[in-house]
């Protein structure tokens, strides 16, 4: 299967809040739009270092992750990011990953979204049809 990438806005997400409630302007959402590959091999929202410091999120943490090549390498942990696709949102904390070229989505923000990869025409569909429905159990 060939690569897949798909239009995503990342948004701060206290940023989000803080305009909801009327403290900060809409204007001042660190937001950014960007085409980020679709990779159903990572778990999370993977970002670099320049996005993190784009988006202004602050580090919370550190993990270990296996990268591609099967190296452990010590990532940053970011406070919450909302993922928007089209009409379909995700809130992740993300991974920076030091030197990565691009970003990618994986599969959990995929399964929130209610989200899968078309492999005939590689490109990002609702698992369900267009229409997005949280499901309540």
């Amino acid at each position: 299967m060939g690569t897949v990438k798909t239009e995503i806005t990342l948004k701060k997400s206290v940023d989000v809040a803080m305009a909801l409630n009327g403290t900060i302007p809409e204007t001042d959402v660190h937001a950014v739009t960007i085409q980020a590959v679709v990779d159903t091999g990572s778990m999370t929202l993977i970002i670099n270092e320049e996005m993190r410091k784009r988006l202004a999120l602050e580090a919370v943490g550190k993990k270990f992750v296996k990268v591609a090549d099967g190296r452990s390498v010590e990532c940053v942990l970011t406070e919450p990011v909302e993922i928007w696709w089209k009409n379909r949102s995700s809130v992740e904390r993300a991974l920076v990953v030091p030197n990565s070229p691009v970003v990618l989505l994986g599969v959990t923000p995929l399964e929130v979204m209610d989200l899968m990869v078309d492999p005939v025409h590689l490109e990002l569909v609702g698992a369900h049809g267009n229409e997005w429905t949280e499901w309540v159990l």
